[in-house]
Order: C-alpha cells, then sequence, then structure tokens
C-alpha cells in the first residue's frame, strides 16, 4: 500500500494565470518491524489541472458530443484525469512526470515539487442552479501491471477581469542578486503579481460615482435612492441610502437583497424563451414610515464568483428592491410635550408592494480571499 498526500502551501484559490505549486509525498506506511512489511516499486507518477464542465440537462442543450473516443481510453494503464467524472473535460494543462522507477522501503518517504501556470483562457470556478465548472489537480500513479489510482485535489480558480496578458509575467532580474538573501528575493518575486493584482483592484473598486435613482409608482415618487459605485471586490460592503422626505407616497417598510442571475445562452437554451436562474445573496429589511432617510449595508460573500460570460452561461449581480407603500397620505402621531400616558398607534391597514431590480451591481475578485 502507498499513500499519497498532496499539499498546496498558499491554499487552494489561484488567480487565473497565477503559479500554482503543490507538494506531493508518497509514502510507504508499512513499519519495518512488521514480519509482513516489504519495498513498494512505482513505475511513474505524473500530475496534470484540468476543469470539469457540468450541465443539468433540464436546462442546458448540449450539441452531441459524437462517437469521437481516444483508442486507447478503455485501457487501465493510460493516465485519463477525467476518468470517472461527470460532465465533460473543458480545459486541461499537459501532464507533468513526477518521477519513474521508484523504489520505497518501509516507512520511507518521497516528495516531489509540483508547479504549473493556471490556464488563464479557462471560466472560474462556479457552481449554479443550471452549470458548474470546477478545477482540480489530478495525480496519477501506477504500479507494474496494475492500474493507474488517481488523486484528485479541487481548487478554486477566480478569473480577475482587465489584467493585462499574460496577468502574471515572469520578467529576469537583470540586477546582480545577493546570494545571502535568495530566499528572501524569491519571496518577493513570488509576491509581486499578488501585488499588481491588488493595486488594480483597490484602483477600479475605489472609485466613486454616485449612482441617482427616483423610486415611483403609477401614483407618485416614493423615495431617491443612492449608491456610490457599482463595482465591488469580495468581501466588501454595498452601501446605499434612501431619502423619503422628498416622497410624496408614504413608505412603509424596504427589504434589499443582493442577487445573482445565471443566464443560459439562447443557443443553449434547452426551452425557448427560458428563464433566468436567480440566487439570493443576503437581505437587509427595515420599517421607515415617517423615517426622513435611511441606508443598507449589505455584505458581498467570500465563496460567491464574480459575474463572467462563456459560450453557455452569462452571470450578472444585481440588487432587488421591495416597497410596502400607503395607499393613503398618514399622518405622524402627535405626542404632546407633557402627556403623561401613553399614545397607542396603528399602522396603515392597506399597503401596496412595489419590485424593482437595479442590474449594473458588479462584482470584482479581489485576491485577499485566498480561503
Amino acid at each position: 500500500m502507498i499513500e499519497v498526500v498532496a499539499s498546496m502551501a498558499r491554499g487552494p484559490v489561484f488567480l487565473a494565470g497565477e503559479l500554482m505549486e503543490c507538494l506531493i509525498t508518497f509514502t510507504n506506511p508499512m513499519s519495518h518491524l512488521s514480519t509482513s512489511a516489504s519495498s513498494e516499486m512505482l513505475a511513474w507518477a505524473s500530475a496534470q489541472i484540468h476543469c470539469q464542465f457540468h450541465a443539468s440537462e433540464s436546462r442546458v442543450a448540449l450539441p452531441a458530443q459524437g462517437n469521437k473516443q481516444d483508442v486507447q481510453a478503455e485501457s487501465d494503464t493510460v493516465l485519463i484525469p477525467s476518468r470517472g467524472e461527470r460532465g465533460q473535460c473543458v480545459l486541461d494543462t499537459p501532464p507533468k512526470i513526477l518521477f519513474c522507477d521508484l523504489r520505497l522501503d518501509p516507512g520511507e518517504s518521497k516528495t516531489y515539487s509540483y508547479s504549473e501556470i493556471v490556464p488563464i483562457d479557462g471560466p472560474p470556478s462556479f457552481r449554479g442552479q443550471a452549470v458548474k465548472y470546477v478545477y482540480k489537480l489530478t495525480i496519477g500513479c501506477q504500479r507494474v501491471n496494475s492500474p493507474i489510482k488517481l488523486l484528485r485535489v479541487p481548487f478554486r480558480v477566480l478569473v480577475l477581469q482587465g489584467m493585462p496578458d499574460p496577468p502574471f509575467p515572469q520578467d529576469e532580474e537583470v540586477s546582480p542578486s545577493n546570494p545571502f538573501l535568495e530566499e528572501e528575493e524569491a519571496s518577493r518575486r513570488d509576491a509581486r503579481p499578488l501585488e499588481r493584482a491588488l493595486d488594480m483592484l483597490m484602483v477600479t473598486t475605489s472609485r466613486r460615482c454616485p449612482h441617482m435613482f427616483n423610486i415611483t409608482n403609477m401614483r407618485g415618487k416614493v423615495a431617491k435612492f443612492c449608491i456610490f459605485k457599482t463595482v465591488y471586490r469580495l468581501g466588501e460592503d454595498i452601501i446605499g441610502t434612501f431619502n423619503f422626505s422628498e416622497g410624496d407616497i408614504p413608505c412603509l417598510q424596504y427589504s434589499v437583497s443582493l442577487q445573482n442571475e445565471e443566464e443560459i445562452q439562447k443557443e443553449y437554451q434547452r426551452r425557448s424563451g427560458q428563464a433566468v436562474s436567480v440566487t439570493g445573496h443576503g437581505r437587509h429589511m427595515e420599517s421607515c414610515l415617517h423615517t426622513a432617510s435611511s441606508h443598507f449595508s449589505l455584505p458581498i460573500p467570500l465563496n460567491v464568483t464574480p459575474g463572467f460570460s462563456t459560450d453557455i452561461v452569462i452571470l450578472r449581480w444585481r440588487l432587488h428592491f421591495e416597497f410596502v407603500t400607503a395607499r393613503e397620505p398618514m399622518e405622524p402621531p402627535t405626542v404632546l410635550q407633557n402627556q403623561s400616558e401613553v399614545t397607542v398607534w396603528s399602522g396603515a391597514e392597506n399597503a401596496i408592494w412595489l419590485h424593482i431590480n437595479v442590474q449594473n451591481c458588479r462584482t470584482k475578485t479581489s485576491p485577499n480571499n485566498l480561503y
């Protein structure tokens, strides 16, 4: 028996175009004191990255794949990283050989380093209602005259829109390096791509440009809404304000929900005019009768996927508003200055619901979220 352990020192989240490094340890767990202990021989081992795509058959109509198959696909001695998995492999990197002809004595371990650039032309990791994109590092090893065994390590890929191509150029050092500071210089070089990505994110998401919206219904103006920007990082709070003092219609209550829309491209829709899938990620509700102004704060979860588009699916983000308004004007209760008894005031008996969507809310990937 052989134990295989894969360890990603930086964690399981990477930006597209970033260098992924993984330490892979092969161990013969048998004790040398055991009577049945013996050496183990491995013919070879390799590793590669692949992205698996899965679609809901009730919502996505994919073209037929035909009968195109690898002539060796049925052989147990051929490395196929997506063997036994559902869906289609839409992206993979060339396999890299870790070793050939490895002998492990009882209790002995050997560790190998695997590194690969995460492809920049692939989709981000996404688990939606209709489609899923899942990235995995597949490690395959084989004993002589035995089937291949696979170890799959899932990880997350975030695509940062607007980065230069390639996003993380590996610049050569032109100045002489200090041999006593090689490790420090290497760690500094590794941090530069993330620093550039973080700088770009901070510049893009810190720009404030207030957007004003008049909220009305058929009977008049309810309120004025202000959102200070429309581009956000994962983990950031979306903050908006309401001004009810300019409204003609009394507002009893409002709620704001953060939602994403998962829309299948027309050529892949199972039914014509198929509705988009909406998923909620947070809600703020507040009573606001006789309130001149109010505000809300909705945090963007760290585990969601920023908006993106592929040939099959489009993911967008939006704010969904609901307002409860009174049918008739309502006067505030009057409380005398010297009144000693408690005044009981009843709310409106008849109200109207008003639903509004703000579609141009976008999210950006943040490299701070290495979770």
